[in-house]
């Protein structure tokens, strides 16, 4: 069994299953990926994500503004509670800072990214984690918002051992994409050899970033099969351990409170 932590199902390319999420679904589950966490990015999404996670017993959703998709207003806590409010929630976010893109928005981004760790903490549902080129920031704000006994993730971990290092040490889980399939990707790989296996999870970002051989196509669930076998390469493990420890840590972080 595997898990894919991170996915945008409502964005995925459905043409080659001729519209079918079902098909999608279906083609994932076909390789093992039995499990999958549908990604909320804006108020506009979260009641499709929300929706996604209804129909498929297998799939759980997350609600939250992507740092990249902050409106004119903040959103206020009370909506985001609101929306958490969900027995298929079982995640805030994707929230964080994106400075690479957006960062004349600073001072925005790190207001919203504070009220969601402030949610995660007040409804217990750990924060998924978007940052870029904002290392010291990012764990500035969890240091003061999180909540260490809920704890998140850092999605798509492109970051330093040594920011990894220090989101480890505040609880939380390091979740590692099809980059780490990347030729350019090696300094990444390190990071990986380095975060123990208990606090690994493993992820598609679909539609973005397939991994190796996949490179340049339109990603989907599916694909984390190969993300998981680059782990296993990189850990000495065999492919049926890291299914099972990554699956294991998606249960710790998301369910193990509730």
């Amino acid at each position: 069994m595997l898990v894919d932590s991170h996915c945008h199902l409502d964005r995925i390319d459905l043409s080659p299953y001729e519209g079918s999420l079902d098909a999608a679904v279906n083609a994932a589950t076909a390789r093992g990926v039995e499990r999958m966490l549908c990604i909320g990015i804006d108020l506009s999404n979260a009641p499709t994500v929300v929706a996604i996670a209804e129909k498929f017993p297998q799939i759980y959703a997350s609600v939250g503004i992507h740092p990249l998709d902050i409106a004119d207003e903040i959103c206020s806590k009370q909506t985001l509670l609101e929306l958490a409010d969900h027995p298929k929630v079982v995640a805030i976010g994707e929230t964080g800072l994106d400075y690479y893109y957006s960062s004349e928005r600073k001072t925005d981004q790190q207001q919203s990214f504070a009220q969601h760790l402030q949610v995660s903490a007040s409804c217990g549902k750990p924060t998924i984690v978007h940052t870029r080129d904002a290392r010291a920031d990012t764990l500035t704000l969890i240091a003061e918002h999180g909540a260490p006994e809920v704890g998140g993730v850092l999605h798509c971990f492109t970051e330093s051992w040594e920011m990894a290092e220090a989101a480890l040490d505040m609880g939380y889980y390091i979740s590692f994409s099809g980059i780490i399939t990347f030729k350019n990707a090696a300094e990444l790989r390190e990071v990986v050899r380095r975060v123990p296996m208990s606090r690994i999870l493993v992820e598609t970002d679909s539609p973005y970033l397939a991994p190796v051989p996949y490179r340049g196509k339109k990603n989907e669930p599916k694909y984390v099969v190969e993300v998981a076998e680059c782990v296993a390469e990189l850990k000495g493990m065999s492919f049926n351990e890291v299914a099972q420890q990554t699956t294991a840590n998606f249960d710790q972080l998301f369910f193990s409170g509730r």
